[in-house]
């Protein structure tokens, strides 16, 4: 039992010594040079006009909460699609109410009006 942590333990040490050794080789191979442009907040080449922290439109919560919807729809269909070979009907009725729920957040976003174009 503990061998299985001492391999743990070798790996992250492993982990953290090579991106240690790499953060160190970029730092001795590669000149920093000091340039005034790199300094300014800059969009595709050009300055920006507006502040850079900026706060996004409220309208775009409702974006973003639709989309951490269907994506752990999809994060927790991969693991049950592996267990319903095995589990059967309860798999089955489980995955049915999951997915009724996440359809409920999705009529209460349209009802909303987040899919609407703005």
């Amino acid at each position: 039992m503990l061998q299985q942590y001492g391999i743990l333990f070798g790996l992250i040490i492993g982990v953290i010594g090579f991106a240690l050794s790499l953060f160190a080789l970029t730092r001795a191979v590669g000149k920093s040079r000091q340039e005034p442009g790199k300094d300014v907040p800059a969009t595709a080449g050009q300055l920006s006009r507006d502040p850079v922290w900026v706060r996004y439109h409220a309208r775009y919560y409702g974006y973003a909460l639709l989309f951490l919807a269907f994506d752990m729809e999809m994060a927790y269909m991969y693991p049950w699609a592996v267990v319903y070979k095995e589990v059967g009907i309860v798999a089955l009725l489980d995955m049915g109410v999951f997915l009724l729920i996440l359809f409920l957040g999705l009529l209460y976003g349209w009802s909303q009006g987040a899919l609407r174009r703005q």
